[in-house]
């Protein structure tokens, strides 16, 4: 059985190799990625990713980054393609073929058949000699040393390649298409980090009471106000205006030097001039305001009109921190 450091050993060995040999791809970064990029841009249709084993995972995920980022994509596995998907396969679209050594018996059929439909063929095999390479329209190297396994058989490194071979594409691609945060934002709706690019203020500020007093509102009446609406903070307003914030620390403040509060009233205890956002501002927006200023809330206007609070918890429930 072996040791911890042997394995703790053994894994450095594994990233030290990997991180290698994807250094060692930025000398295939040539003429001919990029003619396979500007040629993937420049088309009407999608990218077809297709692979075979671990290759075929990692086509999927780099059609995962592709939809991501604004090129149209979609996976055709390499053994189901010759079965029916290459129904996939429309006139404008370009393939991207993924194979460690190119010459395994799928590949070999397939890609004749899109030859023959006139599609171009983008391949990424490390193999420079192999079918799939002397067949290709674009051929992008994915040459590795080595893999990772000890026995230097199972798909490693070269899958590792194969998939930064595939980020480059994707990001090169975003930017030619000038893909923005807004853009993510779209393809984006349901996670936290489409979340930091979409929802605004009012987006929050609609799910909360608004709690508020007037200057001359008695203190216990305060203290109800802030309790009622669970914000730990009430905005003092005169004629509807803000002129100053009540927090859960003011109070806490007021009664440890002075327990009587009889005849206190909001404006005895107020904060003036309060941070405030506007309702349309991002949510992230809000978030570092609060940081800036080490507060937990902010007050909310539209249209310079108080319409509620923004609080830190309403940031962690939609997952913005």
């Amino acid at each position: 059985m072996k040791n911890k450091n042997t394995i703790i050993e053994t894994a450095k060995q594994t990233i030290q190799l990997e991180s290698k040999a994807i250094a060692n791809l930025i000398k295939f970064i040539n003429d001919e990625f990029e003619n396979a990029v500007k040629f993937i841009h420049n088309s009407k249709g999608r990218v077809i990713v297709s692979g075979i084993g671990k290759s075929a995972i990692i086509a999927q995920k780099i059609v995962a980054t592709m939809n991501s980022t604004g090129t149209p994509a979609i996976f055709m596995h390499a053994a189901d393609a010759i079965h029916g998907d290459l129904g996939n396969i429309l006139a404008d679209d370009t393939v991207i073929c993924i194979s460690k050594s190119g010459n395994t018996p799928e590949i070999k059929v397939l890609v004749p058949f899109i030859k023959n439909y006139g599609n171009k063929i983008i391949a990424i095999t490390g193999n420079q000699e192999s079918f799939l390479a002397k067949n290709s329209d674009f051929l992008l190297n994915s040459y590795v040393e080595k893999e990772a396994c000890t026995n230097n058989l199972a798909p490693t490194t070269s899958t590792t390649a194969q998939l930064v071979i595939g980020d480059a594409l994707a990001i090169c691609l975003l930017d030619l298409n000038n893909f923005s945060s807004k853009d993510f934002a779209k393809y984006h709706p349901g996670g936290a980090l489409g979340k930091k690019l979409y929802l605004r203020v009012n987006d929050l500020v609609a799910k909360n009471e608004i709690p508020k007093v007037e200057l001359s509102t008695p203190i216990n009446e305060v203290i109800i106000e802030i309790s009622k609406k669970r914000l730990g903070t009430t905005a003092v307003l005169e004629n509807e205006h803000i002129v100053g914030i009540v927090t859960d620390g003011d109070l806490r403040r007021m009664l440890s030097k002075n327990p009587d509060i009889k005849g206190v009233t909001a404006k005895d205890i107020m904060s003036l001039n309060p941070k405030t956002i506007n309702s349309d501002a991002m949510a992230v927006e809000a978030l570092h305001t609060m940081e800036d200023n080490n507060i937990s809330q902010l007050l909310v206007l539209d249209n310079k009109k108080y319409v509620g609070v923004v609080h830190l918890h309403d940031l962690l429930k939609e997952g913005i921190i």
